[in-house]
């Protein structure tokens, strides 16, 4: 039995992406406790090796090793990167099907453990996959999260942040809906610093909505530039993760734009889509319901549209 003074966070799946989440998760000393699991048992094993070798150069001590479904019933967070990848020219909706029964598989094991912790999700498509997890566990809504537009707002906040010459933590921005193709930014609600956009436009000619406008398709189609160069992309999505555990296991009440289910909000039901929602110690406290205008209101709403047509095929 585990000690319940201390964290205990599930790793499932250790290719490029989870193993990126569990090396800034040591990094950064966020829980005591960290358990890889992986259809390759020697690879998690090995990665367990490896990661444990690093400890005495890590801000506190974690423990690590590679265990076994049975592990899952004493957690407190599970984080899901288990899947298959994006291949070059694939969309993040194509692997639906594939990705699905992986993931329907994975919750009865864990299901079986008798856990009741929370879910954080981070495979593709990941607003689908929330789904499948929320309606394969049983858990409240609440305690399901996906990583949604987290590092979507971490690329906008940082082209915005070299567009203005700004630190990059002093952009406050956010994209919302499908971690995808459909996503739009939140122009009306973005500020560098305490200034709005619009404010920033009007002060300088040197900026201009056209190239605000571009930033916004780098920041779309970056997962696209990156797989076209490297193959994958996981140092970015680790260290959102990094960050969603630490509002989680921190109990920080930390607003971030994950994937939430709305039960209502934006006029919408029954579906998991990004949006700003406080995270706490619960899971997600509440989903923040921001004030869109006409345009953005249209975009979120052709989000929520593609992502129930495709979710209809698997559910």
């Amino acid at each position: 039995m585990k000690n319940q003074n201390i964290n205990r966070v599930v790793l499932i799946g250790t290719g490029a992406v989870g193993c990126s989440y569990a090396y800034s998760l040591i990094n950064q000393g966020v829980t005591e406790e960290l358990v890889l699991i992986d259809v390759n048992k020697e690879r998690a094993a090995g990665e367990a090796m490896d990661l444990n070798h690093g400890i005495p150069f890590a801000p506190s001590p974690t423990k690590v090793w590679a265990g076994e479904y049975s592990d899952c019933g004493d957690a407190d967070l599970i984080v899901i990167t288990a899947g298959l990848p994006q291949k070059p020219g694939e969309t993040r909706l194509d692997l639906l099907a594939k990705n699905t029964a992986i993931f329907k598989s994975i919750v009865q094991e864990i299901t079986a453990s008798g856990f009741n912790g929370i879910y954080l999700i981070a495979t593709n498509p990941v607003d689908i996959l929330s789904y499948v997890v929320w309606k394969e566990s049983g858990l409240p809504k609440e305690k399901v999260i996906g990583s949604g537009t987290t590092l979507d707002s971490a690329r906008f906040r940082y082209m915005l942040g070299e567009y203005f010459n700004v630190d990059t933590r002093n952009v406050h921005a956010a994209i919302i809906g499908e971690h995808g193709d459909t996503e739009l930014p939140v122009w009306s609600t973005s500020t560098i610093g305490l200034e709005t956009i619009e404010t920033m436009l009007s002060k300088n000619e040197k900026y201009s909505q056209k190239d605000l406008d571009d930033i916004f398709v780098n920041v779309r189609d970056a997962a696209y530039h990156i797989i076209q160069r490297k193959g994958a992309t996981y140092y970015g999505i680790g260290m959102s993760l990094v960050r969603i555990t630490k509002a989680i296991l921190g109990n920080e009440n930390s607003i971030l734009p994950v994937s939430a289910y709305l039960d209502g909000q934006y006029g919408h039901n029954d579906v998991y889509i990004g949006v700003p929602a406080i995270i706490n110690r619960q899971g997600i406290r509440e989903v923040i319901e921001l004030k869109l205008n006409e345009k953005e209101t249209q975009q979120f709403n052709h989000s929520v549209t593609v992502l129930k047509e495709t979710m209809s095929s698997i559910i």
